[in-house]
């Protein structure tokens, strides 16, 4: 019984860990945080290339006339 007790204090964020993620699972909500990671994602290049549109412009030339 003390062996269980040292194995549950020294992995518990690791079992809670394990425990949220069946919950994300098996709720489905793992559909809804990658697409909010995929719209935060597009938000976050979108931006980049808007402020810095003559360097992608000039890296993306370059890459084209590698290809």
């Amino acid at each position: 019984m003390d062996d269980f007790k040292n194995f549950i204090t020294n992995y518990r964020g690791a079992i809670i860990g394990v425990l949220v993620a069946l919950l994300v699972i098996f709720t489905r909500l793992h559909k809804l945080i990658i697409a909010i990671i995929i719209i935060g994602a597009c938000a976050f290049a979108g931006n980049y290339i808007q402020q810095n549109k003559y360097d992608v412009k000039e890296k993306l030339k370059n890459f084209i006339d590698r290809v």
